[in-house]
């Protein structure tokens, strides 16, 4: 048999030269002396940035949501009363004015005008049913280089959501589909 070898020595002094050559002290690292410039830097560069960042206007940031925002729903109001007063339904006139409002912000949103909106209005111009336009044709726009089918076609509803779009897909059927039986 041989006798046991006790390795705990060989364990301590083991540690102890990794200890020293990872800078551990007492189980815990230390900083070395570029580690420590770089933390003062890191510091300084929070403080610096804290004063040059532009504090959020909040009240023009919600006066700006507040009138873009009622200005498309009174935009949808006047088609809706425009259509009724020339003897179109009320539920005729509304469908249409939401027709209509989603292809103003599909088209704002294609030329590029719509982001600039955004930009300015922020939840003022999303929470309008213009807003969900833009999302749909501003994911269709990013993925179009890729190819209209593996592209547009199968990645608009992981961005849009397969519920709106299956949703506008379905009522456009819907709707031709009335108008063929009804005339």
């Amino acid at each position: 048999m041989t006798p046991d070898v006790d390795s705990r020595p060989f364990l301590m002094n083991k540690n102890r030269l990794l200890w020293a050559k990872y800078g551990l002290q007492g189980g815990k690292l230390m900083q070395t002396p570029d580690q420590k410039l770089k933390e003062l830097d890191r510091q300084e560069y929070e403080e610096l940035a804290s004063q040059i960042r532009p504090k959020p206007k909040w009240a023009a940031n919600l006066l700006w949501a507040f009138v873009v925002g009622g200005l498309i729903c009174t935009l949808g109001q006047w088609m809706v009363n425009f259509m009724v007063s020339r003897g179109v339904s009320l539920a005729d006139a509304s469908s249409s004015a939401s027709c209509i409002l989603i292809f103003l912000a599909a088209m704002a949103t294609g030329l590029g005008y719509y982001n600039q909106l955004g930009q300015r209005a922020g939840a003022g111009s999303i929470v309008p049913i213009t807003g969900f336009a833009n999302a749909i044709v501003a994911s269709a726009l990013e993925f179009k280089r890729e190819g209209y089918i593996f592209g547009v076609g199968a990645r608009i509803f992981s961005v849009a959501g397969p519920t709106l779009v299956f949703g506008f897909v379905v009522a456009v059927l819907v709707g031709l589909i009335k108008v063929f039986l009804t005339s």
